[in-house]
């Protein structure tokens, strides 16, 4: 039986019937930058970081299905400045203020910007005032630094079965909203238990009572670059401290995350 490929960069990758660009990428441990996607659930295609050109056309490579015979441009000087436009507009869209963010070293898209050599905003702030919701006794919600990736929806929806989340309005009244009969969190049936609490990729959705447990330069992306495709294994757990020894606990990547 023929198998059926497409090119990466030149690479020859394999891929299965219903495979996106991105999954047979994944499949072969080549990293296409994204802040939407994740295996398991349903594409979305809303950050476009994962732009990559098929045949000379700009596609998203989460949402695009591999065509045998594609070839597929993804790490492109011309790719990469685009990805660090949607970054440096991401930044200064919410209010990501690193050094003070508890989720500094495990915030995905401060790892999309190391890994894209972003050093500045760019761009004008502009210091979005949006509620914080601190109505529930586990979780916080901090909508200044919603990314409306969505994924939390989609988890909530697709695999805790509760539809939480939802985005609503347009433009910059664009936000995370709370699926409750008073819109706040504490009054929705969310549970730690659900990957909706858990996949956030920044600080918008953040587990009270638990801050700085992992030490600043030992959360994931202190110890692990955002390339590595298979970051998926890592789990939440509290790493040791900086002065004890260093290495890997139970066999697993260490960092101080949840299924990212």
């Amino acid at each position: 039986m023929a198998t059926n490929t497409i090119r990466i960069d030149g690479v020859e990758v394999s891929f299965e019937a219903g495979q996106t660009i991105m999954d047979a990428a994944l499949a072969a441990g080549i990293y296409i930058p994204h802040l939407c996607h994740k295996p398991g659930l349903s594409p979305h295609g809303s950050c476009k970081l994962c732009t990559v050109d098929v045949n000379g056309r700009a596609v998203s490579a989460c949402t695009m299905p591999a065509s045998d015979g594609m070839e597929v441009a993804n790490d492109t000087e011309d790719l990469k400045e685009v990805r660090k436009s949607i970054t440096q507009m991401l930044f200064v869209e919410g209010n990501h203020l690193c050094p003070s963010c508890e989720k500094s070293g495990d915030c995905t898209l401060q790892a999309v910007a190391y890994h894209l050599d972003m050093l500045d905003g760019h761009y004008p702030q502009f210091y979005p005032r949006r509620e914080v919701d601190a109505s529930h006794p586990s979780l916080v919600i901090d909508r200044d630094r919603c990314i409306m990736c969505e994924l939390c929806v989609r988890a909530s929806r697709e695999v805790d079965g509760k539809d939480v989340f939802a985005i609503s309005g347009r433009g910059t009244g664009r936000q995370l909203i709370v699926n409750s009969p008073t819109g706040k969190l504490g009054d929705s049936d969310i549970s730690m238990d659900d990957l909706a609490a858990h996949i956030c990729p920044v600080g918008a959705i953040l587990i009270r009572d638990h801050g700085y447990e992992v030490p600043i330069g030992r959360r994931t992306f202190d110890l692990h670059s955002v390339a590595e495709t298979d970051l998926g294994e890592v789990k939440l757990f509290k790493t040791k401290h900086h002065d004890e020894a260093d290495g890997e606990v139970d066999g697993e990547k260490e960092g101080g995350v949840y299924g990212l």
